[in-house]
Formats: C-alpha cells, structure tokens, sequence
C-alpha cells in the first residue's frame, strides 16, 4: 500500500515539475551592442560640430546635416587630438544635393594625470573647432 502511494507521488511529482518552470529574460542588452571608435567620437563632438554648422549655414536652426566618416586622428604634443570629420549638409535649393564640409575639431583632455607633463599640458577639457572647410558646394 506504501509503495502505492510513493509511486504515485512520484508520478504526480514528476507531471509537475516541467509546469512550474519559469522563463527569466536578461534585463541588460549590452551583450548585444558593440560600439566604435566612430561612435565614441561622435558623441563627444556632436554638439560642438553641431553649433559650427548651424553658424556657417547662416543660423539655420534645422540644418540636417550627417556624420560620414572620421578622415583622421591625429596627437598633438601638448595632449590633445585633432579629429577630422566628414560631413554632408544638405542644400538649401535642392534637398537631394548635399555639400561635403570638413570639420577639425581639437580635443583636449583634462591634464589632471601625475604622468603628464605640467609644462606641455596644462588645460581643461575642451573641445574647439580649429577649421572648416566647405569641399563642394
């Protein structure tokens, strides 16, 4: 009679079980981004190219201008980069004609480092626009 009971405890144990398992999703997608250089620097430059274009094509506040490409990177001796950017604005006659522009932008981090030399580097976090360049027009 025992055995009765154990056997159908089992069974009904192991009809169950399958039924009470829960499905957890992951709540963090960042194993599925991947972010480049190109990214980065974008982000980082994005308002300051952004004033600059607003400002050479004469205050238009909606000018929908794209980031193309970084062209090149470039390190300067008293701890800064000169990024060189790529960019299409879109003309004003003409919305599927676009300008081509080249923008370098001089970025310097903080010099707060031990390591750094104090007499080449001694500036805040900056980014300024050194040049721009309308390529076509």
């Amino acid at each position: 009679m025992i055995k009765r009971y154990i056997i159908f405890f089992g069974l009904l144990l192991f009809v169950m079980t399958p039924l009470q398992t829960v499905k957890a999703e992951t709540g963090s997608n960042a194993e599925r981004e991947y972010f480049t250089t190109e990214d980065i620097m974008a982000d980082i430059v994005f308002p300051s190219i952004d004033k600059e274009v607003v400002k050479e094509y004469e205050g238009d506040s909606f000018v929908g201008w794209q980031w193309k490409r970084i062209v090149g990177i470039t390190y300067n001796n008293n701890h800064s980069y000169d990024v060189s950017v790529r960019i299409e604005v879109p003309l004003k006659g003409n919305p599927n004609e676009f300008s081509e522009d080249l923008i370098k932008v001089r970025i310097s981090p903080s010099c707060d480092s031990e390591k750094l030399n104090k007499q080449l580097c001694d500036h805040d976090f900056t980014i300024k626009i050194v040049e721009y360049k309308h390529l076509t027009q």
